[in-house]
């Protein structure tokens, strides 16, 4: 089903060493770019010592949007290995930061994208990867005379309700996984007196 993504229930570790070069890395699972500067300004104070601060992240569950970040390192040695194997994992709503401490030796281009690469690698192994449903929610209003037929419809086609408000009249908001959007849109459109909308997604 194109109605399903993955992605990570928990914060995850993972760890490389080369040369001398240590790299910690730290999977987070986010919701909004806004929370990447905190998770990062949290790990530049904890890691203070450390050279590099490198991360990638991807956001979204149908279009997805993507950004990587080198930090000082040579271009696209560090962040693109990260999101390269964001995308081979196929994970979104996930934040990767690789800390490295520098261990004396240069590691050259080829040995800083394995390097980064393993680092990622080793933090998703551990991680918790979870497939989700990608949903839609809808808004029903209408009369009290219309609850029976609503609640039977719900059970049937086993709709999640999220709100219920019943008051005047009644209010209720129901998720339902994309694939059987349009058939539950059309049952409840069907219903006289009864409105519709779609909320989200």
């Amino acid at each position: 089903m194109n109605d399903v993504y993955k992605t990570i229930e928990k914060t995850s570790t993972g760890y490389f060493k080369d040369k001398g070069s240590k790299f910690y890395s730290y999977a987070y699972p986010i919701q909004a770019e806004e929370e990447v500067k905190e998770i990062i300004q949290q790990l530049k104070k904890e890691h203070h010592s450390a050279r590099h601060h490198c991360y990638a992240w991807r956001l979204g569950t149908e279009e997805i949007s993507t950004r990587a970040n080198d930090d000082g390192e040579p271009s696209s040695t560090a962040g693109k290995p990260i999101l390269g194997q964001l995308q081979s994992y196929e994970v979104t709503n996930i934040l990767v930061v690789v800390i490295r401490y520098f261990g004396g030796t240069l590691l050259g281009v080829s040995g800083l994208i394995n390097a980064y690469r393993n680092a990622t690698v080793e933090a998703l192994n551990n991680a918790e990867i979870v497939s989700k449903l990608i949903e839609t929610s809808y808004e029903l209003r209408f009369g009290y005379d219309l609850l029976n037929t609503v609640i039977y419809h719900i059970k049937q086609e086993n709709l999640d309700i999220v709100v219920t408000d019943f008051q005047e009249t009644c209010r209720l908001v129901f998720k339902v996984r994309k694939g059987d959007s349009e058939k539950a849109f059309s049952i409840f459109e069907q219903i006289y007196g009864l409105s519709i909308k779609k909320i989200n997604g």
